[in-house]
């Protein structure tokens, strides 16, 4: 396999440790030449104490600690590891050669929502592991506000982290943000019970740490997002194995077996009456054919090769055709040739699978005379997607509700099949109503930062 046979997702996921690996070479480097520099001068004054030996042994034992813990760092792709080394890394770039740093509090705060969590801390009490901050105000409003790691004295005033005991005893504290573009992954704490602890010398170590943090646990995130996306992918199998086991039950299988039982009849219908027994068997090619055309239909909606070949506007087309030809459905496509073109395949299919299933769906429950596919475009580098039926309608709420009871997970599959292509879905209906998919897909990387978080 080579590097082009890979998912774009699997190549970011490689630069971004290739990108770790050279922080942690420049985080080596830089440390060993500060200790070095702070070595030479230790070294004049224990010069006549014969103590240089063993400072430089316990010096060489602490790069290797921190050479160790910063590649554990860039290797792990495991989330509680990741927070764990990072504060154990701080702990050992802050002391000195033979001196461990005390009284250090620190703590890795995650962004979880709309508030800030313990990831992992040292020095806290138990009860400071329950605390949830919103992040809006104080030191950490301010850090996260700025981008830039702050610090601050006495914190007995801040109306956030004053809520974590281990932190009221501290005279110095750190504040660093875990963050890349707009994306807030959570904050670095470390508070110290010396004023000044934070000199600017710490203050670089930790920078140098925080930034190093940061890569990390983008790696361990972006893992778990595709571990999250396979899983997904598996679950969107897994139903559409269920569908069809249902969809063969319900049409060809039970079709096949009445075909059957009217043979049967036929045979000894012909002994008696051979003018009703071609009656009979004119009835029976009618369900054979009906019974082809519903296993062709299913084939089709598998596969439609038509859109690998065509594309998603002669697909959606087919698609409508065949619903009308098997089911007598009436289904009417509006589509922009030009958006429609542009899509990349990925997109096309998702969108196919979507509309698909809002189809079926609305075939099936909705009762409507009519159903429509729209595509066009919205605004600036956005799609939307439309299916729309004059049907019966449904209260969205209560179905929702009574989703993990039901053995169909057709609106889950359409909402997770949205994500994939960083949609939105929203459907709207209402008993007597008719029902409205709607589907806003955008174009470009920004147009999904714009639909989903609104910058």
């Amino acid at each position: 396999m080579s590097l082009f046979d890979l998912s774009p997702s699997a190549i970011v996921l490689l630069l971004l440790i290739l990108l770790s690996s050279l922080v942690v070479g420049g985080f080596f480097g830089y440390a060993a030449a500060r200790r070095r520099g702070t070595g030479r001068n230790g070294e004049r004054g224990r010069a006549g104490r014969g103590g240089a030996g063993g400072s430089n042994g316990s010096e060489a034992d602490q790069l290797l600690a921190i050479y160790s813990l910063t590649t554990t760092l860039s290797a792990s792709l495991n989330y509680e590891r990741v927070l764990d080394t990072s504060l154990d890394l701080t702990q050992t770039a802050l002391s000195e050669p033979g001196r461990p740093v005390e009284n250090l509090v620190g703590a890795v705060l995650l962004f979880d929502g709309d508030e800030f969590t313990v990831g992992s801390a040292r020095g806290f009490t138990r009860p400071d592991f329950n605390a949830r901050l919103p992040g809006t105000t104080g030191l950490m409003g301010r850090t996260i506000h700025q981008g830039v790691p702050q610090v601050a004295g006495d914190i007995s005033d801040d109306p956030e982290l004053n809520r974590i005991w281990a932190l009221r005893y501290c005279k110095s504290v750190y504040c660093f943000p875990l963050r890349t573009g707009i994306d807030v992954y959570g904050v670095l704490v470390f508070g110290h019970p010396e004023p000044g602890f934070f000199t600017t010398s710490r203050q670089e170590i930790l920078e140098i740490i925080g930034r190093h943090a940061t890569i990390a646990i983008q790696n361990a995130q972006l893992y778990q997002d595709l571990e999250l996306e396979k899983e997904r992918m598996m679950e969107i199998q897994e139903e559409a194995r269920k569908k069809l086991a249902r969809d063969l039950h319900d049409g060809p299988t039970q079709s096949v077996a009445a075909i059957a039982m009217r043979v049967n009849f036929t045979r000894r219908l012909m002994e008696r009456n051979l003018e009703a027994a071609v009656d009979e068997l004119e009835k029976i090619e009618g369900m054979a054919r009906q019974t082809t055309k519903e296993i062709r239909h299913m084939l089709f909606t598998l596969r439609p090769l038509i859109l690998e070949s065509q594309g998603l506007i002669a697909a959606l087309e087919s698609m409508a055709e065949k619903v009308e030809e098997t089911y007598n459905q009436r289904v009417t496509v509006d589509a922009d040739p030009a958006l429609a073109n542009d899509l990349e395949m990925s997109r096309q299919a998702v969108i196919f699978y979507i509309a698909e299933e809002a189809v079926n769906n609305a075939r099936k429950h909705a009762q409507a005379a009519n159903i429509w596919i729209r595509l066009h475009p919205s605004e600036d580098e956005v799609a939307l997607l439309v299916i729309e039926d004059d049907g019966v309608g449904f209260n969205v709420g209560r179905v929702d509700d009574s989703y993990e009871l039901r053995g169909s997970l057709g609106m889950v599959n359409m909402k997770e099949r949205a994500e994939l292509i960083n949609g939105i879905l929203n459907i709207q209906s209402s008993e007597g109503q008719g029902t409205i998919i709607q589907v806003w897909i955008p174009l470009t990387e920004a147009a999904g930062d714009q639909i989903r978080y609104g910058v």
